[in-house]
Formats: C-alpha cells, sequence, structure tokens
C-alpha cells in the first residue's frame, strides 16, 4: 500500500507515507487506491480510500485532518491552519506547509514529482511536474518552511515515486522551461532521439541550491511500474496516488 524514505521515517515526531494503487476500494481504471475525484469514482470509495490511509500513517488519525489542494501546476505555496478533509481543496496551488501538529497535508501524483519536507516544528508537501519544477514550486516551499521558522540546513525532504528518465521523452519546450529556472542541461538531460528529461536531478538540483542537506528518495518509476498510476501509461483515466506526511503534537 505504501512506502516510505528511511530520513524521513527516522524522525519520531513525524509520519509520513507515499501510497501506491493497492489496499483500497475503487474499481477498474481506478482500481483500488484511487485518492482524487476522477470520472466513475464516488465519494463513498474515496472517503473509505481516505480513512485506510490516515489509519495506516497513526492509528488514531483520520481522514478528517487531511488537507488537500487544487494543483494547477504552478509555483505557489500556502500556508494550512486547517484541515479541508478528504473531499474539499484549501486552494488553487501546488505546495503547502503548517507548523500546525495533526494535519496530513497532502498531494495527489500520477507521475509528477512530490517532495515532503519536515523540519523543526514544521512539514510540507509540493507537487512538482516540469511546469512546477520551472516555476519554482520546490524552493519556495522551503522558503516558506523558513518563514515558519525552519532553516533549510534543518529540513529533511524525500521524493516519492514518479517517472523516470527513460519514460519521460520530451519536447524542447520542456527543456528549456526547466533550464530557464536555473537547472543546467546536463544535470537533468539524457540526450536519446529526443530529449528525455531527469525530474529527480531537477528536483534535487534545486533543493541543494536552496539548501536542504538531507533528501531521501523512494525509488519507483510511477509509469514502469503497474503498483502505481500513471497518466502517461494510461491516460486521463488513470487515478492518483497520494504523499502525505503530518506531525504530532
Amino acid at each position: 500500500m505504501h512506502d516510505q524514505a528511511p530520513e524521513l521515517a527516522r524522525r519520531p515526531d513525524v509520519r509520513h507515507v507515499f501510497t501506491d494503487r493497492s489496499g483500497g476500494v475503487s474499481t477498474g481504471p481506478l482500481a483500488t487506491l484511487n485518492l482524487a475525484r476522477r470520472d466513475g469514482e464516488d465519494d463513498a470509495a474515496l472517503l473509505e480510500n481516505w480513512a485506510r490511509v490516515a489509519r495506516a500513517l497513526d492509528p488514531v488519525w483520520s481522514a478528517d485532518q487531511l488537507v488537500l489542494l487544487d494543483q494547477v501546476h504552478g509555483g505557489e505555496v500556502v500556508h494550512a491552519r486547517g484541515a479541508t478533509g478528504p473531499l474539499a481543496t484549501l486552494a488553487a496551488a501546488d505546495a503547502v506547509v503548517t507548523d500546525v501538529p495533526g494535519l496530513l497535508l497532502a498531494i495527489r501524483t500520477a507521475d509528477c514529482v512530490p517532495v515532503l519536507f519536515a523540519g523543526p516544528g514544521v512539514v510540507g508537501a509540493a507537487h512538482a511536474g516540469w511546469r512546477g519544477v520551472a516555476a519554482g514550486v520546490v524552493p519556495n516551499t522551503v522558503a516558506a518552511l523558513g518563514d515558519l521558522g525552519a532553516a533549510p540546513d534543518q529540513l529533511v525532504a524525500a521524493i516519492g515515486p514518479h517517472i523516470g528518465v527513460e519514460a519521460y521523452e520530451v519536447g524542447e519546450e520542456v527543456v528549456r522551461g526547466i533550464e530557464a529556472s536555473g537547472v543546467p542541461r546536463e544535470r537533468f538531460v539524457l540526450l536519446r532521439a529526443r530529449p528525455h528529461v531527469d525530474l529527480r536531478a531537477a528536483v534535487v538540483h534545486q533543493l541543494e541550491r536552496a539548501g536542504v542537506r538531507v533528501v531521501g528518495h523512494v525509488h519507483r518509476c510511477t509509469h514502469t511500474d503497474p503498483d502505481c498510476f500513471s497518466h502517461r501509461r494510461d491516460g486521463p483515466i488513470t487515478g492518483r496516488q497520494a504523499s502525505v506526511i503530518g506531525r504530532r503534537g
């Protein structure tokens, strides 16, 4: 049902999870642990799936403590002060941070890069597709956590399952967009007949440049792993997995 990054798992004050598509009740193309409103999904299945994720994080937590976003592939970061629950969203944004214990910050993906953060008294979550990388959503999240009192060198970041470089053939506009954000082309472009982009490498470069010293990884390619949802592999009918983090009070 889920993966954890050892670097985050070692923190006793934090619980986190990177889900895959197993362990839920959804059916058809969304089977089984879909965690987003999609065509063919009903709210009852979505509520049950989120309840299972919350319990996997901590038996005392519930889906009512979730904070969800309307993800728009941009660079905006919002601060969460209260929960949305599993059927609402806080804002149109691609990252969220909080210093409130007990809030479960979640972002949903089906190939994009999820990044979870923890620092003294804070947690954060970011959704980084190529447009988000180009827009600076990752360094913006580091800066927002700094506004809450956690310096970059106090943060632990963890990158979850996402599309791997061999599966991510792109056009030149993707390369130019990421390069314009300050990531050197040689750091993230693999040349084949057409360019392939290593989104993880681009995100790691941005984290390092922002001053984050500890970066963990869950090495799963959503495109090649049938236990993950993948938009590029399966198209718009597919569901979404989630990356979730919360801090104990």
